[in-house]
């Protein structure tokens, strides 16, 4: 599981024609993997094909898309996706462990959107890693640009410090400290590992916000503004901005340009979530 990988990693399915119609078929597997966030925390996350978040989900709208869902991760799970389906395709009724369920339903509408367990508490199911974003580009397509996927999430590690500290569970409040945050999954690693991106090259972000424990999220970029496509539901740009405020849920696409080469940090403006793992750089790179 590489963060840096994840930023890249588009899974478009296996494309099939059925009926004279263009179909994705994709396999996703629910399962328990430990992660190690840092050097004292290995964390048992449960997880969409061994990853957080779950794979970056991409088709054109109006394909026919086709997830085979197995559940083997020891409790119900489901996956709820956000868009347009019927309502036996909604994602809320549970998919208990060692069975499976096929979701079938047209990519509508186009924009960036996601995925996630919808089994109660959601809370827990998300934070524990069950999430991840669905991409559904619009038929005549966006113009050419070096595509990053940006997930902002957040992990509960109340249990594991009391269990590191030698305490009993309950005995800590649970309160801010006892929660990391990251982008891709893992916490700093794109600070530790910048992200390359070149100079003078249009850079297109897909934001998606899934941190459950704070009411908004926000993301700033260093010695730049970028354009705001709101939910990926337009194809004009609504503001420009170097900062942006985002609820659970909540995605957008960003499109920027750096001219100045050098390496620039980004990240939430709030500093007790950056400072706990929601941090970042960019390697600008001369062309």
């Amino acid at each position: 599981m590489s963060p840096m990988a994840m930023c890249r990693e588009f899974d478009c399915g296996t494309v099939k024609q059925e009926n004279g119609r263009l179909v994705r078929e994709f396999q996703i597997t629910a399962n328990i993997t430990n992660l190690q966030l840092n050097p004292l925390i290995d964390f048992p996350a449960w997880t969409y094909n061994g990853r957080v978040p779950g794979p970056t989900l991409r088709a054109t709208e109006g394909d026919w898309i086709r997830v085979i869902f197995s559940n083997q991760a020891g409790h119900s799970h489901t996956m709820h996706f956000h868009g347009i389906h019927s309502a036996e395709m909604d994602g809320v009724k549970p998919v208990r462990n060692n069975q499976s369920f096929i979701y079938e339903f047209e990519a509508q509408p186009y924009g960036l959107h996601l995925y996630h367990c919808h089994i109660s508490p959601v809370t827990e199911h998300i934070s524990k890693g069950l999430y991840g974003m669905f991409i559904i580009d619009p038929k005549q397509g966006r113009p050419p640009a070096d595509e990053i996927v940006m997930v902002m999430g957040g992990y509960d590690i109340q249990e594991i410090k009391e269990r590191l500290l030698g305490l009993k569970p309950g005995t800590l409040d649970n309160d801010d400290h006892t929660k990391i945050y990251a982008f891709n999954g893992i916490p700093d690693y794109l600070a530790q590992h910048p992200l390359p991106i070149y100079q003078n090259q249009l850079v297109r972000v897909y934001l998606l916000n899934t941190i459950e424990f704070v009411s908004s999220v926000t993301f700033h970029i260093h010695a730049n503004f970028f354009e705001v496509y709101p939910t990926g539901m337009t194809l004009r740009p609504a503001q420009k901005t170097d900062v942006i405020t985002m609820g659970m849920a909540e995605r957008h696409i960003l499109e920027f340009t750096y001219s100045l080469p050098g390496q620039y940090m980004f990240h939430p403006h709030q500093d007790e979530i950056a400072e706990a793992g929601c941090m970042g750089r960019f390697d600008v790179l001369s062309a």
